[in-house]
C-alpha cells in the first residue's frame, strides 16, 4: 500500500492507496489509447472547450485541493493557491494554442515544374503523435508539474491521452485531482493515473506509451532513460533534472538589493525548486559579503517534501562541508526540517573543485564564489554543466560582455537583474537547458511551444486535395497560419 505523509511530523496522512500492478497498468494505457483514438480526430476548437472545462474545474476545488496538498506537502495555503490557479491557468493557455493554429507549422509548397529538379506538390503540418504519453509527476509541485501539471495539459492539448505516474509524495492530492480532471474531460479515460514504483517500470515500458515526460533527479532521469533502452521500440524522452542554475553579480550591481533578493530565492519553497540560485559569483567585497550574511541569517528553514529528500539535503551539506560557511538560516519545525545555508569559496578553489563541487544540492543551500576579475570568470563559466537559467546582476549592460556569451551557451533561459525562481507561463518561456538540466534542450516543460514534444511533422507530396487536412488545403478553412511557397499567411 502507498501513502501520504505528513512533511510537519512524518506520520501517515490520508487512505491507503494500492499500487497498481502490471495488468492494470495494461488496463488503464489500453483504456487511454482507445479513448486517445477519438480525441485525436476531435477538432482543436472543441478539444480547447474541453481545456478550459478542466481550468475551471480545478478553480473550483480550489478550497478542497490546496488542503489535501497541504497535508501532504506542508507548503502552506497560499502557495497551494497560487500553484492551483497557475495550474488551471496552463490549460486555458494551451486552450488558445490550439485555438491559434500556428502550433501545426503548416506549410505548403506548390509544385514548380520549372525548378531544378522539378519540385514536386509537398505539404507539411505536425500530428499527434499515435499514442499514449506517459508523465511522472514531480514532487515539488503537487498541481503545476504533477497529474494535471504542464506535460498533462500540452499533450492533451496536442491531441494525446495521458497516463499519469503518481508522485508518492502526494499520492492522495493525484488521486483527487485526477478524479476532478477526468470529471471534465468527454472521456475520463483520456487521464490515467498509475501508483507504485512498479507501476512506473510498466508504463514507461508498455508497446502503446509512444513517450514520456519526467521532472526530477539526474538520477531518476537516468533510470527512466535506462528502462526505455530496454524497449524494442525507442521513444522520445523529456526529461528536466538538475540544474545549479549560476547567477553572476558583477562590481556595479547594488549590493543590498543583491543580498535580499539572493536570501529570498534561494529559500522560497524551502529552496525546492529546480531553479534554485545554487551557486553564486560575486566580487571579493566586504560590504557585499555582509550584506549577504545578515540576508542570510534572516531566513527560516522549513519541513522538506519528504524524508528522502530531506536526507538528500543533508547529504549534499556534508559533500560541501569542505568549504567555508557564510551564513546559516535559522532552523525550521517539522519532523523533516531543515537549516538554510551558504558556502563561500575562491574562484581559484572553486574551479580546483569541478565538476563535483557545482553538482546540485536541492534545497536551500547555495555556494557563492568570490572573484577578483571578471576577466577570470568566462573561464570558469565555461567548465559549468547545463542549466536551466542562469542570471546576471549588473547596472551597465556593457560589463557583462564578457559574460554573456558563455552564460548563453550554458543555460536555456538567461535572466537580467532577476532571480530564477519563478517561470512565467506565457508563449515565449522556454523551461530546458543543456544536459543535466533536460535530456532535450531543443524543448521546453513549460510554456505554449512545450506541445511541440508530443506531435510529429508528416509530409504529404503530390497527395488529392480532397483527402488533405483541414491545415493543409489551398482554401484553408480553419483559417490557420499558412507559410504558402516561403511566405507566412495569416487568415
Amino acid at each position: 500500500m502507498i501513502y501520504g505523509y505528513d512533511p510537519r511530523t512524518g506520520e501517515t496522512v490520508g487512505a491507503a492507496l494500492p499500487e497498481t500492478d502490471h495488468d492494470g497498468v495494461d488496463k488503464i494505457v489500453s483504456a487511454a489509447a482507445a479513448a486517445g483514438a477519438v480525441w485525436r480526430a476531435t477538432p482543436a476548437a472543441e478539444r480547447a472547450v474541453a481545456l478550459e472545462a478542466v481550468a475551471d474545474a480545478l478553480a473550483a476545488h480550489v478550497d478542497e485541493l490546496w488542503r489535501i496538498a497541504d497535508q501532504e506537502t506542508a507548503l502552506g495555503e497560499v502557495r497551494l493557491r497560487g500553484e492551483v490557479a497557475r495550474t488551471a491557468g496552463q490549460f486555458r493557455l494551451f486552450a488558445q494554442v490550439i485555438r491559434d493554429g500556428g502550433y501545426l507549422d503548416a506549410i505548403v509548397d506548390h509544385a514548380d515544374p520549372s525548378a531544378t529538379p522539378p519540385r514536386p506538390d509537398v505539404r507539411r503540418m505536425k500530428h499527434a503523435l499515435q499514442g499514449v504519453v506517459a508523465v511522472f509527476s514531480a514532487s515539488n509541485f503537487p498541481f503545476a508539474f504533477s497529474v494535471a501539471g504542464g506535460d498533462t495539459a500540452s499533450a492533451l492539448a496536442a491531441g494525446c491521452p495521458v497516463v499519469v505516474k503518481a508522485h508518492p509524495g502526494h499520492p492522495n492530492t493525484s488521486e483527487r485531482v485526477a478524479q476532478i480532471v477526468r470529471g471534465a474531460l468527454p472521456q475520463p479515460e483520456l487521464l490515467g493515473l498509475v501508483q507504485g514504483m512498479q507501476a512506473g517500470v510498466d508504463l514507461v515500458q508498455h508497446p502503446t506509451v509512444v513517450a514520456a515526460g519526467f521532472t526530477g533527479s539526474v538520477a531518476g532521469g537516468k533510470a527512466i532513460q535506462a528502462l526505455i533502452d530496454q524497449r524494442e521500440v525507442p521513444i522520445p524522452f523529456f526529461g528536466e533534472l538538475g540544474s545549479v542554475n549560476p547567477v553572476v553579480v558583477l562590481p556595479s550591481a547594488p549590493k543590498a538589493e543583491v543580498a535580499a533578493g539572493f536570501a529570498g530565492s534561494l529559500t522560497l519553497g524551502v529552496g525546492q525548486f529546480c531553479t534554485n540560485p545554487g551557486l553564486m559569483f560575486v566580487p571579493d567585497d566586504d560590504e557585499l559579503r555582509k550584506a549577504l550574511t545578515a540576508a542570510v541569517e534572516g531566513t527560516t528553514g522549513g519541513p522538506m517534501l519528504a524524508e528522502r529528500i530531506r536526507d538528500g539535503y543533508l547529504g549534499g551539506l556534508d559533500r560541501l562541508g569542505e568549504l567555508t560557511v557564510l551564513a546559516e538560516g535559522k532552523p525550521g519545525e517539522g519532523s523533516w526540517a531543515v537549516t538554510p545555508k551558504v558556502f563561500t569559496t575562491d574562484l581559484e578553489s572553486f574551479e580546483r573543485g569541478l565538476p563535483r563541487i557545482a553538482e546540485e544540492c536541492f534545497g536551500p543551500a547555495s555556494i557563492v564564489v568570490t572573484y577578483q576579475d571578471v576577466a577570470d570568470l568566462p573561464a570558469v563559466l565555461e567548465r559549468l554543466e547545463g542549466s536551466l537559467t542562469a542570471t546576471v546582476h549588473s547596472a551597465d549592460p556593457r560589463e557583462a560582455e564578457q559574460v554573456a556569451d558563455v552564460l548563453g551557451r550554458k543555460a536555456g533561459r538567461l535572466i537580467w537583474n532577476g532571480w530564477p525562481t519563478g517561470v512565467a507561463v506565457c508563449w515565449a518561456m522556454h523551461h530546458g537547458g543543456p544536459w543535466p538540466a533536460s535530456t532535450a534542450p531543443a524543448h521546453t516543460s513549460v510554456g505554449a511551444t512545450a506541445i511541440d514534444r508530443w506531435l510529429a511533422p508528416r509530409a504529404y507530396q503530390d497527395w488529392p486535395e480532397e483527402l488533405l487536412p483541414d491545415a493543409l488545403k489551398d482554401a484553408n478553412p480553419l483559417g490557420v497560419p499558412q507559410r504558402v511557397d516561403g511566405t507566412l499567411t495569416l487568415s
